[in-house]
């Protein structure tokens, strides 16, 4: 007997699929007046806390710094053709 696990359910669809699903299940819940209202003042709070609670891990923080303003050479801006008119 084949040892590996077999997928199932939700693992079976695509990710296009299960996008689909989630999209029809929050039209839903927005219709019925069930789904989460997040306005302004309840994401600038969860930012805060979010920011806070990474900043407490010092490692992370010396690691994202070292990086200071090194950027990928993939990242690099290249003047667009306009600009050399």
């Amino acid at each position: 007997m084949d040892e590996r696990k077999r997928k199932s359910g939700f693992a079976l669809l695509t990710p296009e699929q299960r996008k689909e699903i989630a999209r029809k299940g929050g039209r839903a819940a927005q219709k019925r007046g069930r789904a989460h209202q997040f306005g302004s003042d309840d994401a600038r709070e969860a930012g805060k806390k979010g920011g806070a609670k990474v900043s407490q891990d010092r490692a992370h923080m010396a690691r994202i710094g070292a990086k200071g303003g090194r950027v990928r050479p993939s990242e690099r801006q290249t003047p667009s053709n306009e600009e050399e008119e």
